[in-house]
């Protein structure tokens, strides 16, 4: 059983042997959220961290006061306003000299909609803040709604046909607030995702690392199938694994054959899809304009008209 809250806080000193997330949470099976959690912990070891959470279901994994299945300090945020409320703990975390890092942990919803105002303006004025989005694609908290992280011909409970735009290129987005770094992070490549969250976590400024995460609630999927379908995501070209510095140099991590298979099989894996009539060769054409953008963007020789 988790220790209970104390003047409303974890008892849990930042520098014990604790994870981030504790056994006996509220996840689905399968969850990419979770998974995700669990890399955070390895990525902290002993640093001194407090995390902010909005609306989405990282607040719901906490479970009911006065226990919390987080063995971090965590502050409950509404939608809105996780990246203000993360500001306000980096100055006073600046005032009194120590060394805590601040992180949101938020959800597609809370991220590329609902929170992009407050995510913009902390970013624009580069505050001490790592904001990390756990992307299962879907409002998965409250009902399986569509939001703009939600992929084309997706079925969601505000899109029965299949969603019809494209996914909001958020990365592209934070990229241009020209912060000291932005990355993509693949549950699926353990090496690069520690090293990722390390070293955002030892950086000052903001940061932002987007992280893919399965929701077999919300895909319709196999909860065992959560890291193959990030692989095939990879493969297929759909997901590109990469970081920005500055918002002006950027580096492929993980190479991507854009294998037309792979993106079947990702599609034929994922119940979420199987309402709409995706057009897999537009889609692939989507993939190959993409990756031509990053490849230019990245530098790289190798371009094919």
């Amino acid at each position: 059983m988790a220790e209970p809250l104390l003047n409303g806080m974890v008892q849990t000193p930042c520098d014990r042997e604790e994870p981030v997330l504790r056994p006996g949470n509220t996840n689905c099976g399968g969850c990419g959220m979770s998974i995700g959690l669990n890399f955070l912990s390895r990525a902290i070891a002993q640093r001194p961290v407090q995390m902010v959470i909005p609306a989405c279901c990282g607040i719901v994994t906490a479970g009911m006061y006065p226990y919390s299945n987080y063995g971090a300090p965590v502050i409950a945020s509404t939608f809105a306003s996780s990246a203000a409320v993360a500001t306000g703990l980096a100055a006073v975390a600046q005032i009194n000299g120590d060394e805590t890092r601040v992180i949101c942990w938020a959800g597609d919803g809370g991220t590329y909609d609902i929170g992009m105002a407050t995510l913009s303006a902390a970013a624009e004025r580069n505050e001490d803040i790592l904001y990390v989005c756990y992307d299962n694609e879907i409002y998965g908290n409250t009902g399986g709604q569509r939001s703009s992280a939600t992929p084309e011909g997706a079925y969601t409970s505000t899109t029965p046909g299949g969603k019809e735009d494209r996914k909001k290129d958020i990365i592209g987005i934070m990229a241009a607030h020209r912060v000291p770094y932005v990355a993509t992070v693949s549950l699926a490549h353990p090496e690069d995702c520690l090293r990722k969250m390390r070293f955002a976590l030892d950086q000052r400024g903001f940061r932002f690392l987007h992280i893919l995460s399965p929701c077999p609630t919300g895909w319709k999927s196999e909860p065992a199938e959560g890291i193959e379908l990030i692989r095939l995501a990879i493969q297929s070209g759909l997901y590109a694994v990469y970081e920005i510095f500055d918002g002006e140099r950027f580096q492929i991590n993980v190479e991507s054959e854009r294998s037309f298979q792979a993106l079947e099989r990702y599609f034929a894996l994922q119940g979420r899809f199987r309402k709409s009539q995706v057009d897999l060769n537009s889609i692939q054409a989507g993939v190959e304009q993409t990756w031509k953008l990053l490849q230019l963007r990245a530098g790289m020789e190798s371009i094919h008209e």
